[in-house]
């Protein structure tokens, strides 16, 4: 059977870690402040602010909200990014998307202010990535896999690392985030030839596709440390991962489990960037 590797211990010991700082910027008159700013009510929307203001509220976080209804103008949610910018008491935003179909996301997302932008979703936050330079931060997803890594002691140097999907969400800046590190990097997708094959060779295995279980033995090979970021439910309803856990949990060396894995350090990371943004505020 393989190590499963979850997410609570190592969003708990980011939190322990950035407790102290939270503390000592509110000592000295800065209290790190995240701006949550969503439209409609999207049931998974919800469920993740649940989760960042409990995580705020631990880390010592102050938290506004600004909530939009689902018919509100493009115009509208400009002029709450607009003052979202303008705040300087506001350190960090997490605007949710996607947005309703008749708002343009790019115009939206490029409209914050990339200091601000502790999600990554804006181009300077990206290109921050990329290029290791920079206002941002790299997206918390991305980020809570490099996390998961480094508090299980995996040392990247040399690692065949393969990623599965090709997003701007995940993908693509974890495999940067990755050669930071001086892993050598394939990255995959779902019309990668002979995928299984490319996903075998691999020391680790990072799932980010957003297909439910399309990752199964013959894509595992012995020994591996399979990350898996899917968040799916299946026809019986249940949440799954891109990976098939059974067949990991055969064969692998380590993996992570879903729910409880990845998604559950995401809201530690965005706690982290937000105490960034505020202690840069002050240089």
């Amino acid at each position: 059977m393989a190590e499963v590797w979850k997410g609570a211990p190592v969003a708990q010991a980011l939190t322990e870690r950035l407790i102290p700082r939270a503390q000592a910027l509110s000592a000295g008159g800065t209290a790190p402040t995240l701006a949550i700013v969503r439209v409609g009510e999207r049931p998974e929307d919800l469920s993740y602010e649940r989760g960042a203001l409990k995580r705020c509220e631990k880390v010592g976080i102050t938290v506004k909200r600004f909530n939009l209804p689902e018919d509100a103008s493009q115009e509208a949610l400009l002029e709450v990014i607009c003052q979202v910018n303008a705040d300087l008491s506001i350190h960090g935003c997490l605007l949710f998307r996607p947005l309703p179909p008749h708002m343009d996301e790019k115009t939206v997302c490029a409209a914050l202010d990339p200091a601000k932008d502790v999600d990554g979703i804006t181009a300077g936050s990206l290109a921050s990535v990329f290029t290791g330079t920079g206002e941002g931060y790299p997206p918390c997803t991305a980020q809570a896999c490099m996390e998961i890594l480094g508090h299980y002691g995996c040392d990247l140097t040399g690692k065949r690392v393969t990623v599965v999907g090709r997003s701007l969400v995940v993908g693509k800046p974890l495999a940067m985030l990755l050669l930071g590190k001086n892993a050598t990097v394939t990255l995959c997708h779902t019309r990668t030839a002979d995928l299984a094959a490319e996903c075998r060779r691999a020391e680790v295995l990072i799932a980010a596709a957003g297909k439910a279980k399309m990752l199964g033995a013959d894509h595992l090979s012995p020994g591996q440390l399979v990350l898996d970021v899917g968040i799916n439910v299946d026809e019986e309803g249940n949440l799954v991962g891109d990976v098939d856990f059974a067949a990991a949990d055969a064969v692998a060396g380590a993996v992570t489990p879903v729910p409880g894995g990845v998604g559950a350090v995401t809201t530690s990371v965005l706690a982290a960037h937000v105490i960034q943004a505020a202690e840069k505020s002050l240089r």
